[in-house]
This record gives structure tokens, sequence and C-alpha cells, in this order.
């Protein structure tokens, strides 16, 4: 049975912080800890270390338990350096094995502050259901060649909102847009077989028309396919860009598969994107982008199974 333990702001469960439950946990730990954290607004920059495995973050409710603060990226630190981009996230998750549901985590720093990172991920099979990832540019952080699976999440952004170099299965998760920007920039390995896939997730916006590209690729060799995607008239007919770099047309392997919706266009698509038939598409399985070797099933990590 996994160790518990609750965190309350009130005082009502064993710890007042989520930073203070991590930190309960041993170090180099190898048994399941599921922190409970009940609703309520949890200002505090968090950290999982990379050596506390097999840690699970559980809100009481995705809308009302959230893990929140402001920094940005050209915010100076206590040594009078900017943060960058990683030093503004406001949760950091370093550790392998790492699961969330039903959270919120979220950077307030706000549209004009430019970068800002809501969730930082690193480690290797990492597992989130149902937590919307809340941010402007930046939001969700994917650095490393560790595989992680998002299920029913909700993911809001503007500009690269969802970046890095792991490879990540979105799996019906709604993406949203709020005003123009780019959803992705993937930093793919040259050597990865996958990037980013998104699988039956809706693409919203509360933008204005053609104004959102489906990606950019951050670097050379950036991989994103979306299957089975709704697509509001948000999505630019074009759909990808080249960050102003036409070399990247050379090793970006962008796709869609069955896009629907007003901002599916693929007549219009860059002619260096693809559009997959159902025999190109039918390897979009969790279990072939995120298995390896060691054959990870990210079902596994939840309690109740996912559907």
């Amino acid at each position: 049975m996994s160790k518990r333990y609750v965190v309350a702001a009130d005082g009502t469960g064993e710890y007042r912080t989520v930073q203070s439950a991590v930190d309960a946990v041993p170090a180099a730990n190898r048994e399941p800890v599921t922190i409970y954290i009940k609703n309520g607004v949890y200002e505090e920059k968090l950290t999982v270390p990379a050596g506390k495995r097999f840690i699970r973050f559980e809100g009481e409710s995705k809308e009302r338990t959230v893990l929140t603060y402001g920094d940005y990226a050209s915010k100076k630190g206590a040594d009078g350096k900017e943060l960058g981009t990683t030093g503004s996230s406001s949760t950091f998750i370093y550790a392998d094995d790492f699961t969330a549901e039903n959270i919120t985590f979220r950077n307030t720093a706000g549209p004009a502050a430019g970068q800002a990172v809501a969730l930082y991920v690193r480690g290797d099979r990492a597992a989130f259901r149902s937590v919307r990832i809340i941010g402007h540019q930046d939001t969700l952080y994917t650095p490393g060649e560790g595989r992680q699976y998002y299920k029913d999440c909700y993911i809001e952004g503007t500009v690269d909102y969802i970046f890095g170099s792991a490879t990540a299965f979105f799996d019906q998760c709604v993406i949203h847009s709020t005003r123009s920007g780019f959803v992705t920039a993937a930093n793919t390995p040259e050597n990865a077989e996958y990037g980013y896939v998104f699988k039956d997730c809706p693409l919203t916006g509360n933008t204005e028309a053609a104004s959102v590209y489906l990606g950019r690729p951050w670097r050379p060799f950036a991989r994103v396919v979306f299957t089975n995607a709704w697509m509001d008239a948000h999505i630019k007919p074009e759909g990808w860009h080249n960050w102003g770099d036409p070399e990247k047309e050379k090793t970006a392997k962008y796709a869609e598969h069955r896009s629907t919706g007003p901002g599916a266009n693929p007549d219009a698509r860059v002619g260096w994107s693809s559009q997959w038939n159902d025999e190109q598409a039918a390897s979009l399985t969790v279990h072939e982008v995120l298995g390896g070797k060691d054959h990870w099933n990210p079902a596994q990590a939840f309690r109740d199974p996912v559907s």
C-alpha cells in the first residue's frame, strides 16, 4: 500500500504546503507516495527532485486545487541575473515515474511578461490525467528525452505553449489558444521516432480567426502529428511555420490525419507538411509511441482504468 500525505492550506492536513510534503518523501524514494492536495490556491514554486520517484499528486478537484506562481524569464533573481525560461517555471518535475490527477498547474505572470512556464517536466514515464495547465507563452515545457502522457487534460496558452524535446502523447486533451501564436515548438532529437502526438484533441480558441499556427520547429528535426483533431477557425490555413528558417523545412516532420472543423484545411497546408492516411496513422497508439524497451503502460499509473 502506498504512503499518503495530506496537504491543506487551512491546516486540516499533515502539511500546509505542497513543497513540505514533497520534502518529507525520502530521498531516492522507490515506493509509491500519494500527496493528496485539498482544494485551495497554493502559491509556491515547487520542485520534485530527480531522486524522488513514484510520487503522485492527487487534487481534490482540478478546478479548485491550484498550484501557482508568477515568475517569468526576464525577471531578475536574487543573484541579479534573469531567471530565464527554465527558471520561470512554477512547478518543476525532475523525477521519473511522476503522476498527477485532478489538479491545476498555473503561471500567473500574464501575457505581457513573455516566457513564463507553468509546468516543467523532465522525468521519464510522467503521466497526467484530468489536469489543467494554464499560462500564456511557454506554458508546458517538456525538456529532455523522457516519455510523457497527458489524458483528458486542458492546456492553455499563446506562443509556443507546448514546447520541448520529450516524446509526449496527448490523448483527448483540449488545446486552447487565448490569442494569436503557435501551439507547439518541438525540439525533437534527430534520432527520436516520435515527438508530439495529439490524438482526438480538440483545438479551441477565443482569439481572432486564422491567427494560430499548429507549430514551428524550435530546432531542426521537430516532429508533431495531429490525428482526429477538431480544429476551430483560429488555426491558420497554412498550418505550420518554419520559424524564419527555410532549412528547417527539410527536417521537420509535421503531419495531420483526419483533421476536421473550420480550421482543418489540408489543401492549403504548407507543402513541407504531410497528410497521413489511415495506414500511416495506425502506429499512433500509446503503446507504440511511449512503450519503449521497458514496455511502459501509462494507464497503470492511474488508480482507475484509462478508457
